[in-house]
């Protein structure tokens, strides 16, 4: 009996040392995976087509990890959470930005993690957040999707039932003119005909006038030697008289003096003594033409006799 129970009590407790020992593997295998490994968030507000659980994570064209799992948002379904699981060395900055691209043009979609600057921090969750989140920007795909759909709307509104009418009108119109203008044929060939006329004359009339400029110009040419020599000879005589002149005023400087000097001082009173002489005339022409004989005589004129 006592055989049988030491077999027991030694089975039960190698078994309970070896499920210590898996246990222990176990947390240390999770122990080194969580210090060899980080998981970040990245929350995607496009489609993310062509992504699954597995696909490739880089840095800057680097595989740095995988997608761990890909989740629509319970609070919001028009995004997608992506939890990402990279290597613990990777410089993940709080400027670190996550977008979705492709190998080529139909290769196999992947997250592509850009930026980070040296001086930057390193991302860390934020208070109440699990884990930290990169932000996102467009990706190619998406931005290329955005301008086709800008382009689509555009052309949406320039070909609108309106513009439609409009541009069937417009080439209703070229048509009627074009038609318009084929029926004026003869009209055009005729103005065609003018203006080629006009054209010529035009052409002749220069030439003539160009002709006559080159004679006027030729004329002026061969008499301007005698107008300058005229010229020269006209202010040679000018410069002779201005000489002159001046010879004359040196020669009576003296008189010219003598007449400023006295001739003028004395004008005064000679002018003072002819209006002196004017008045005494004024009055005595006054006298005489009223009453001639008594200033002549001396007394009054006598009576002319009248018949009673």
């Amino acid at each position: 009996m006592e055989t049988k129970a030491n077999y027991v009590l030694i089975g039960a407790f190698t078994l309970v040392i070896s499920a210590f020992l898996l246990l222990f593997g176990l947390w240390a295998a999770k122990f080194s995976s969580e210090r060899d490994w980080r998981e970040y968030l990245v929350i995607f507000t496009e489609p993310v087509t062509g992504l699954t659980e597995g696909s490739s994570v880089q840095y800057n064209g680097i595989a740095i990890g995988t997608v761990e799992t890909l989740d629509l948002d319970a609070r919001d379904p028009r995004r997608v959470i992506a939890r990402l699981k990279v290597k613990a060395e990777t410089p993940v900055k709080v400027d670190t930005r996550a977008k979705l691209s492709i190998t080529g043009l139909t290769g196999v979609p992947f997250i592509q993690l850009t930026g980070g600057s040296p001086a930057a921090p390193e991302l860390v969750a934020r208070n109440g957040d699990e884990l930290p989140v990169i932000r996102t920007e467009a990706s190619a795909l998406q931005n290329i999707a955005d301008t086709a759909n800008r382009l689509v709307a555009r052309m949406d509104e320039v070909l609108s039932e309106e513009n439609v009418k409009r541009i069937a009108n417009t080439l209703a119109n070229v048509e009627s003119m074009t038609g318009a203008v084929a029926a004026q044929r003869e009209d055009l060939r005729a103005l065609v005909v003018n203006a080629r006329a006009a054209s010529e004359q035009l052409s002749a009339t220069l030439k003539t006038t160009n002709r006559a400029v080159e004679d006027v110009d030729r004329e002026l040419v061969d008499k301007l030697p005698g107008l300058v020599s005229k010229l020269d000879s006209t202010l040679t005589r000018l410069d002779a008289a201005a000489g002159g002149a001046n010879a004359v005023i040196d020669e009576n400087r003296a008189a010219i003096h003598s007449f400023a000097n006295d001739g003028l001082a004395q004008l005064g009173p000679t002018l003072t003594e002819l209006r002196a002489l004017v008045r005494d005339l004024r009055r005595i022409s006054d006298r005489l033409e009223g009453s001639p004989a008594r200033y002549l005589l001396g007394r009054d004129a006598p009576k002319e006799f009248e018949p009673k």
